[in-house]
């Protein structure tokens, strides 16, 4: 498959990204899946993507990662559509911190704390992190954890009384419900023991592990005296 694998961000060309999505008859279609933080976008980004869509006769599709993928594109037309969408790549790597999804929090009326500038931090921290494997975070502003945070490999949610952290979620073939580490802390807790979380991962982990794998691997009782330490 010329070193496009399906599902797994390659470089196509220089450092232009792509995943092969079919081979039919011979013809090899591609998606691209910018980067949008958190899942929030501007109109004018909006109108940009829509408009590259059209000129190169993708299609669009809304992910469940709070994300656009632009497919149905050529191979060698990866290059100038990223360079006309003027956005890096959502993922770049496979083993890799690969996303923060975030609820709307403080755009609704249920959240206890606007969590939007806590997913930030994380992200700016964590975005292309290498990692054991794969590794999604999830943040939401009150205990209906939109995104389905309990299913995110760390999740942060907060709550009336302060914020839980959550870790080992897991969606897919193998689902795993996170588990609840701690309750009632701060924003800057939380987000210590989220740093602790990913050092211990990062420094234990057997490679290719999922981090609910290892949680399960070594007890979550353990796990939780190293990261809550």
């Amino acid at each position: 498959m010329d070193g496009i694998g399906i599902g797994i961000p390659k470089m196509v060309s220089g450092t232009h990204y792509g995943n092969l999505q079919k081979v039919r008859g011979g013809k090899r279609t591609f998606g691209i899946t910018p980067h949008i933080p958190g899942g929030f976008i501007t109109p004018e980004q909006l109108e940009k993507i829509a408009k590259v869509t059209k000129k190169y006769n993708g299609v669009i599709k809304i992910t469940s990662g709070q994300r656009l993928l632009i497919t149905n594109l050529k191979g060698e037309d990866l290059p100038k559509i990223w360079d006309e969408l003027g956005m890096e790549p959502a993922v770049k790597k496979q083993n890799s911190v690969k996303n923060v999804e975030m609820c709307p929090a403080g755009f609704c009326k249920r959240s206890k704390f606007n969590t939007i500038g806590t997913g930030m931090k994380l992200l700016n921290k964590y975005k292309h992190m290498d990692m054991p494997c794969r590794t999604k975070i999830g943040v939401a502003g009150c205990r209906n954890a939109c995104g389905s945070v309990y299913s995110k490999d760390v999740g942060v949610i907060a709550d009336k009384t302060g914020f839980l952290v959550t870790a080992g979620g897991s969606a897919g073939h193998n689902p795993r419900m996170a588990d609840i580490l701690i309750k009632d802390v701060d924003e800057k807790e939380a987000l210590r023991i989220v740093d602790k979380i990913f050092e211990v991962y990062k420094g234990e982990a057997e490679a290719g592990e999922k981090l609910g794998d290892f949680i399960d691997r070594i007890g979550i009782e353990v796990f939780k005296e190293k990261t809550l330490a």
